[in-house]
């Protein structure tokens, strides 16, 4: 057999399960092989020390501070994001590459056969000419002559220096960035937090299980008291009673296509946490934010960290890589961060349909229909038909259909937005930015010198109808009938606002006392439907416990005590099941080989801790346990683990309910104990932490020796110190900005993506310790770049 066409294969089997999927693998001992320890992929990475670069936008200097962080100045915002551009892309350019890649469709292209049913997903949603018309759109912006000048600098690496270890791996060169590569990126992090199918799975559920389970399983609303926006602290338009209605989708899905679609989606566990506290209860009477953005965890992170300064201006904070400015940061006005809304920005239509037509209000149409190939490296290349509705793409699949209308298939100005942030002068300003701020919908928390906090939830909201009556969007919609559209959307066009919740309506807080988000329901009873369904409340519960106590106590919060909330290890779960399942144990009369286990369960403070033994089997028995009350029924109904129903759920299943099959609760809970136990003498483990580590980090290739060290950490996927190992998905970057003192941040690993670098994981100590390294916008670090104008050259 080939060993190249051998390695390129298995990194296509890895990289088919997604960019940010884990990578354990057994084709990883293989991958090991074909690493060498000499030879050009080594001596590509021998970067100077220091270098000049001609600059066609005039002169500029990078200084790298001692985590790596760009300290980047211009003479100009043109000469400044061109260095951006050039910084970024020595540190990540494999990473940029392989985003635009998958977004594109174009993996199979250097990976093989492995990735052809990603790219011809991407291929028909077609993200590639959404970003085209967001570029139109920009092109003649400020925004755009700036993303053009960091494309520019960007190029400087791809074209002349593509020295990234992974290209030699893979023995391919980059094509040129575009700005509309730039764009692409934006789509491809819109998409993550907005791409959901579960009105399809929901749907799939309800046809093989029936409607009553499905409302079962699925609730459109969880019970609990912390919504992000609570009573007493609403503004007007957020107190207003919703007129949309909860109805069951009356069209059925086919099986396999929902099945193909749900690997396309969002990963479980993607969310985020942010609070923002004012000056009335904190020590200095200066409000403090912090923020920890929970995504996929990886080598190397999702964020780079920048510190730029602009004439005008200094921000500092993370972007995502290929994308020229600040997302979440501060600057000399203020500092912001988000989290994610969960809103419902994508439909699904069913359709008449006869040969090369549908049906549509009465008459035929011919779906818009264009032929793309799809390029197989070593394969056999793939044709495709992209075809699409007025709705937007046609996502087809073995005979089955469905028509898919999503927010970001539209020309956008949320690049505008981010530019916007980082120029912001205060509140005002913010505020005007965020009603640019198109996709995705996310809670906005900011803060400035000046006093103000503020909540806003960002991007377009749909308004569906049908025969006048606002409805829900948890529903497939009949497109023939003209049923749920959104009026003044033009996909792969510029939409209007005509069709969208106003800017005004949607939910907000000016001023509040403190405020939290973490993906809980945005507010009891909102004017429009928002959600089809909202993250398990458990860390937004937490939070406003912990607020709540210490704005009423005589103790000022402070930096320290954001902090010590990001590092809330503290386990809803557990303390609400745990004492249940120790009278479970302590009641069975055969118990006593697993009494240690029950001793540790019953002292436990329910805390997710590394040095805890009763952590270690918590964890490991609610997976058990999950298993066995939802397992046997979905397996019957050919419905994997992906289909089970949040953890809430679970945990308030009553002790009679049918999902035990006549068994008891405690009978399925002891079980669930044997099986956890089984498993934890099997691996092994001593304490959570010898489970619970950054191994689970991986890099996209699935090579060991890129891979973080193996270290244990803290937290599980229910609490606010949130890591998840299974996925892994957690807090992404972390950051607690005072309006009157240092900030701090960290990100899991370090800033730069090459192995060789000494800030390849030089924060993943910190991380995992939830400690923190300074936020600085001074500029710091011995000049390593040093940009001149061509005609000085």
């Amino acid at each position: 057999m080939d060993s190249d066409l051998t390695r390129r294969a298995l990194v296509g089997a890895i990289l088919a399960g997604g960019v940010g999927a884990s990578t354990f693998s057994p084709v990883r001992g293989y991958l090991e092989r074909f690493a060498p320890l000499s030879g050009s992929a080594w001596d590509a990475t021998d970067q100077p020390d220091s270098r000049t670069i001609e600059s066609p936008y005039g002169a500029a200097e990078v200084r790298y501070d001692e985590y790596g962080v760009p300290n980047v100045t211009g003479e100009s915002e043109e000469a400044l994001y061109y260095a951006v551009g050039y910084a970024q892309a020595r540190d990540r350019a494999f990473q940029l590459d392989l985003q635009r890649r998958q977004m594109r469709g174009e993996l199979s292209a250097v990976v093989g056969e492995q990735t052809l049913d990603s790219d011809e997903f991407r291929t028909k949603m077609d993200f590639a000419s959404a970003a085209q018309v967001t570029w139109d759109s920009l092109a003649d912006s400020r925004t755009g002559a700036l993303t053009e000048a960091y494309a520019a600098g960007v190029n400087e690496i791809m074209a002349n220096d593509p020295s990234a270890l992974e290209f030699s791996l893979l023995e391919y060169e980059p094509d040129p960035w575009t700005p509309v590569d730039t764009i692409l990126m934006q789509k491809q992090i819109a998409w993550t937090l907005t791409g959901s199918f579960r009105t399809l799975r929901t749907a799939l559920v309800a046809d093989r299980l029936g409607e009553e389970i499905a409302e079962e399983l699925y609730p459109s609303r969880l019970d609990h008291d912390s919504p992000i926006i609570r009573d007493g602290g609403t503004d007007q338009a957020s107190q207003q009673r919703s007129g949309a209605k909860h109805e069951s989708s009356t069209h059925s899905v086919d099986p396999a296509l929902a099945d193909w679609l749900s690997q396309f989606e969002s990963p479980s566990g993607i969310g985020s946490n942010s609070w923002v506290v004012s000056g009335e209860h904190t020590a200095s009477g200066a409000p403090i934010v912090a923020n920890d953005p929970h995504l996929s965890l990886m080598s190397p992170p999702v964020w780079y960290e920048m510190n730029l300064s602009p004439p005008g201006t200094n921000v500092r904070g993370v972007t995502f890589p290929g994308v020229p400015f600040v997302v979440i940061g501060e600057n000399d006005a203020g500092a912001w961060g988000f989290t994610n809304t969960g809103a419902d920005v994508i439909d699904f239509y069913r359709y008449d349909t006869r040969e090369g037509e549908y049906r549509y209000e009465g008459e035929w149409r011919e779906f818009e229909t264009d032929q793309r190939t799809i390029e197989v490296d070593g394969g056999e290349d793939r044709n495709v038909t992209v075809r699409k509705t007025v709705h937007g793409p046609v996502i087809e699949r073995e005979g089955a259909r469905v028509g898919v209308a999503w927010t970001g298939h539209t020309a956008e100005s949320t690049p505008q937005a981010i530019y916007e942030f980082s120029r912001s002068e205060g509140v005002d300003d913010i505020v005007d930015a965020t009603e640019n701020f198109d996709v995705p919908t996310q809670n906005l928390v900011y803060t400035d010198h000046d006093g103000n906090t503020l909540y806003y939830v960002t991007g377009k909201i749909p308004i569906r109808t049908i025969d006048g009556e606002e409805v829900s969007g948890d529903r497939i919609f009949d497109g023939s009938a003209g049923e749920g559209e959104w009026e003044g959307f033009t996909p792969f066009g510029t939409s209007s606002w005509e069709g969208f919740v106003p800017f005004e309506e949607k939910p907000h807080v000016t001023n509040p006392d403190y405020l939290g988000t973490a993906n809980q329901r945005v507010v009891n009873d909102p004017e429009h439907y928002i959600a089809e369904a909202y993250s398990d409340p458990y860390r937004g519960i937490r939070i406003y416990d912990r607020l709540d106590r210490r704005a009423q106590s005589d103790d000022p919060i402070d930096p320290q005590f954001m902090k010590d909330l990001q590092h809330d290890t503290l386990d809803l779960r557990a303390e609400a099941l745990v004492p249940l399942l120790v009278e479970v144990a302590r009641t069975a009369d055969d118990t006593t080989e697993i009494r240690r286990y029950v001793d540790a369960l019953d002292e436990w403070d329910h805390r997710m801790e590394r040095d805890s033994l009763a952590a270690l089997v918590f964890v490991r028995w609610f997976d058990e346990y999950r298993e066995r009350v939802f397992g046997p029924v979905f397996d019957e109904h050919d419905l994997d683990a992906s289909y089970y129903p949040n953890d809430w759920v679970l945990q308030h299943l009553g002790p009679n309910s049918r999902w035990f099959e006549g068994r008891s609760r405690a009978e399925v809970m002891l079980d669930g104990l044997d099986a956890a136990i089984e498993d934890i003498e099997n691996a092994e483990y001593d304490t959570y932490g010898g489970y619970n580590t950054t191994d689970a980090m991986t890099h996209p290739l699935g090579l060991a020796f890129l891979g973080y060290p193996d270290l244990p950490t803290d937290g599980s996927r229910a609490t606010v110190n949130n890591y998840a190992v299974e996925n892994p998905t957690g807090s992404s970057w972390r950051m607690v900005c005072s309006m009157d003192g240092p900030s701090s941040a960290v990100i899991p690993g370090g800033n730069s993506s090459s192995y060789f670098s000494d800030h390849y994981d030089d924060q993943l100590e910190l991380w995992a310790d939830t400690e923190y390294k300074s936020m600085s916008r001074e500029l710091r670090g011995e000049s390593t770049l040093t940009f001149e104008p061509e005609d000085e050259q």
